[in-house]
């Protein structure tokens, strides 16, 4: 015998899934404090840097 779904409770539960999902990538994403993104933004402009540096000109 199968299982009865409410389909509305279904669709509802799934939205809940998603906002909760979304909701906790935004609290990594801006629930940093300032120290934690200087050093993230420090972390970047090193690779970027460090990328930029091994590069070979294409002109010689």
């Amino acid at each position: 015998m199968a299982e009865i779904v409410n389909l509305r409770r279904a669709r509802k539960d799934k939205e809940r899934r998603t906002r909760e999902s979304e909701a906790d990538a935004n609290r990594r994403r801006f629930g940093r404090t300032k120290a934690e993104k200087a050093q993230d933004k420090a972390e970047a402009t090193r690779a970027t840097r460090d990328i930029d540096g091994k590069k070979l000109d294409s002109e010689t």
